[in-house]
């Protein structure tokens, strides 16, 4: 066994990245505190082909010091937008087709092994702040919402490895199921 070379990986331009077909799934992170883990959010959308990101509220935007540090250039290939409300984007994805889902723990959480996805269908997932989670506002207006099982002590996860895990999960539905 050995590592792959960069050239072995035969990874895409940037601007091939942006011309291929899209994993049909959106981020929205509402109200995200640190830099660090919407970079990572990038990261993580530029190897699993995402559609977009939606940076929402005081979420920091490209080319915010922190997120190019952890996303390492996924800033130039995944296509992302910046809207203050959040609301206003949730709103606009129900109305695009999007099914939006809270990542959340909620009194109606699904498990994230048991939420199941269409092949064709359109998701948009929305991951919260650091401390306080999705908005009130934003869960109030939602009509289903995801969590990832814990079996530990704490009550959640970094949102860099909860992006990384849910996407990671239905990304897998989505092609191997």
């Amino acid at each position: 066994m050995k590592k792959l070379s960069l050239k072995e990986l035969n990874r895409l331009s940037p601007g091939a990245f942006k011309m291929q077909n899209k994993t049909p799934i959106v981020l929205v992170l509402d109200n995200i505190r640190s830099g660090l883990n919407v970079g990572s959010a990038f990261r993580t959308a530029d190897a699993f082909a995402l559609e977009k990101i939606y940076l929402c509220g005081i979420t920091a935007q490209p080319p915010h010091r922190e997120i190019l540090k952890t996303a390492i250039g996924a800033t130039e290939s995944v296509e992302w937008e910046y809207t203050a409300s959040t609301l206003e984007v949730v709103q606009s994805l129900k109305t695009k087709g999007y099914r939006v889902v809270a990542v959340e723990q909620t009194d109606a959480s699904t498990s994230l092994q048991d939420f199941q996805i269409s092949e064709n269908e359109k998701i948009a997932l929305i991951f919260g702040n650091e401390v306080k989670g999705v908005s009130d506002e934003v869960i109030a207006r939602m009509e289903e919402s995801i969590e990832v099982p814990q079996f530990g002590t704490k009550h959640s996860l970094n949102i860099s490895v909860c992006v990384g895990v849910v996407v990671w999960d239905l990304f897998s539905k989505l092609r191997y199921t």
